[in-house]
């Protein structure tokens, strides 16, 4: 029987990615939302998360897709009520917000569901693979893209708590820490708009565990084509991911990969940990975003202006 679900949260990544996501699973029946824009599909939409779980006793999960700033409140509500939870990316605004939602979670047996999408992606696993038994001699990172395109108007992301490029650049890092060897911050900056609380790029530099160097390149000013990039050289030859992970080739041939499906992915997992009582919340892509935050250099760039902001959060 399909898993009665809710979803928290109907922006720009809920409409284009969970919605149709959900709509073609077989696990999850979506009964309801809370969202303080749009409505839900199912004409049954709530204006906060309380109201919500008090009027839909029935529901069994909850997506939390607001911003980041809103989700550990929301979360922690829906775990003490007696929902699975998925968190979209970043899990949470900071590291204890997370680790104190994995403890709850684990305290009430519910599952805590940390939804990397990109290690979806379909060259990811295949990258993985390939790399197995390879000496990694380096590894770049360029994660550029146009932040008008992909995140117009949302105000959240440029204040406290909302990660600015490291929306985006935590997708990248979500990948690294997938498929390369564990690595560490070593240095870097940050450049902020001299009007805005979180970064528009990032240049950092990590070292793996035997030496290997990392270097990540992320930018939320390019306009034109985006650029979504992992290039990693071995001693037995050079990967490169692209198109966010869509796309791989080995010494500039490209491999045979399955379709495109991140997010039915994301629930298809959603659902096998739901059956099997477990959790899965990797914190180590927002342990590095925080690394960059008390490690890295601050710059100051000129004032980033977008267009008017609309509400983001349920």
């Amino acid at each position: 029987m399909a898993v009665k679900l809710a979803i928290v949260g109907l922006g720009k990544i809920a409409q284009d990615q969970h919605l149709p996501a959900i709509a073609a699973s077989d696990d999850f029946e979506l009964v309801c939302g809370a969202t303080l824009q749009g409505e839900c599909p199912t004409g049954r939409t709530y204006r906060d998360v309380a109201t919500m779980l008090a009027g839909e006793p029935g529901i069994e999960a909850v997506a939390m897709c607001q911003p980041p700033q809103a989700r550990f409140a929301a979360a922690r509500d829906a775990l003490l009520a007696g929902k699975h939870v998925l968190l979209e990316k970043p899990p949470g605004a900071t590291l204890s917000e997370v680790a104190l939602l994995c403890d709850l979670a684990a305290e009430r047996n519910l599952t805590l569901f940390a939804a990397w999408h990109s290690r979806e992606a379909p060259a990811v696993e295949p990258a993985r693979a390939w790399l197995a038994g390879k000496r990694i001699l380096s590894a770049q990172i360029i994660w550029r893209e146009d932040v008008r395109v992909w995140h117009p108007g949302q105000r959240w992301i440029w204040q406290a708590g909302g990660l600015g490029v490291f929306d985006p650049g935590i997708n990248a890092l979500s990948i690294a820490t997938h498929i390369l060897p564990p690595f560490l911050l070593t240095g870097g900056t940050l450049s902020y708009p001299s009007n805005q609380q979180s970064p528009i790029a990032a240049d950092l530099a990590f070292v793996m565990a035997d030496g290997a160097p990392l270097t990540a390149d992320l930018d939320f000013r390019q306009t034109g084509p985006q650029t979504w990039d992992i290039r990693i050289e071995t001693d037995q030859g050079r990967l490169v991911l692209s198109k966010g992970g869509a796309e791989m080739t080995v010494d500039g041939v490209a491999q045979p990969l399955p379709p495109e499906a991140e997010y039915r992915g994301l629930y298809v997992r959603f659902a096998s940990l739901i059956a099997a009582g477990a959790q899965d919340v990797d914190r180590a892509p927002l342990r590095h975003v925080a690394d960059a935050f008390l490690r890295a250099e601050r710059i100051e760039v000129e004032a980033f202006h977008d267009e008017p902001a609309v509400p983001a959060m349920a």
